[in-house]
């Protein structure tokens, strides 16, 4: 089976990421547009028409345009973009995150993909959530770093062209940053976590932390379960790794670069008993697992195909 996948908006870093997992498969026919006709509305109709699942990597407006010049086509669609991560009419696209999930996205016409940030922060969270570890009412924070291509080309540009302009820097310093709802809604929380995102002068890469401390769980969680939850959560799964507590504590650092240039997900737990401090990390790519990567398992998953066809293992 050949499916036909357009790729709206090729052009950028993810969709570039795209393009490269899948070209030369003999399992895809690839639809894109030349530069000139990027942006005419007629010509994305007729690639729309021409094909059986567009992947969106576009600003949020221009993907709800998308949308919308499919009409009534039977086209599937997985969203690369933040226009539908909320939405409950569309399937939110991160196969490992809950039961079921991977059959819902198999079924789907409407997937959006997870953000990059969120993808670390719900693979951390959820699970605990779920199992009732971590009450929902938790006030959380969130610190995370991402490599610069997840600016996107003009910040690729802004690192690459002369002096770099920084080696780490924070943002998102209006408390309003545009996953927060998501990874509110997905996590299961009622109040939505404190968010502190940072770009470091790394081209990719990411590494998302939950700091906690035991007496923000339920009472007498152990770490030992916290452990559990999380590795029972994704055991069996081909992209995501829970580390055992033993080589979490063996090491000393982390870095941003820890599954750079893979479709990986590394889960660690670093506890200190004394203190009854964790700290829950999640290394990814900010464009594999945490763009490229996760919209092409999607595509796979939608289409009946081997979920890691085409993904940097």
């Amino acid at each position: 089976m050949t499916v036909r996948v357009f790729v709206d908006g090729g052009a950028g870093t993810t969709g570039i990421e795209i393009v490269e997992r899948l070209t030369g498969r003999d399992d895809v026919t690839l639809h894109l547009l030349a530069d000139e006709h990027r942006k005419d509305a007629s010509a994305r109709a007729e690639a729309l028409a021409a094909s059986d699942i567009a992947i969106l990597c576009l600003p949020d407006d221009a993907a709800r345009e998308a949308v919308a010049l499919a009409g009534d086509l039977a086209i599937r669609f997985i969203d690369a973009s933040t226009a539908h991560r909320t939405d409950p009419a569309w399937t939110y696209g991160f196969a490992e995150l809950e039961p079921g999930r991977r059959d819902a996205i198999t079924g789907a016409r409407f997937v959006t993909n997870p953000g990059c940030y969120p993808t670390g922060f719900l693979a951390l969270v959820r699970p605990l959530v779920r199992a009732g570890l971590l009450p929902a009412a938790t006030p959380l924070a969130t610190n995370a770093t991402s490599g610069y291509s997840g600016g996107g080309k003009a910040m690729v540009a802004e690192f690459e062209r002369g002096p770099a302009p920084t080696a780490f820097r924070s943002y998102g310093l209006s408390l309003e940053h545009k996953h927060v709802p998501e990874m509110q809604r997905h996590a299961g929380l009622s109040i939505p976590p404190i968010f502190a995102p940072a770009v470091a002068n790394s081209y990719r890469g990411m590494l998302v932390e939950v700091p906690l401390h035991m007496s923000q769980l339920t009472a007498s969680t152990s770490v030992d379960q916290v452990h559990a939850v999380l590795a029972d959560a994704y055991a069996g799964s081909a992209l995501v790794t829970v580390a055992s507590l033993a080589d979490s504590a063996a090491r000393t650092a982390l870095t941003i670069e820890d599954v750079a240039g893979t479709d990986r997900l590394n889960l660690y737990v670093f506890a200190n008993a004394r203190t009854g401090h964790l700290r829950l990390a999640a290394t990814l790519d900010n464009l594999g697992k945490g763009a490229s990567g996760a919209a092409v398992q999607n595509l796979n998953l939608m289409a009946g195909l081997d979920e890691t066809r085409g993904l940097q293992l």
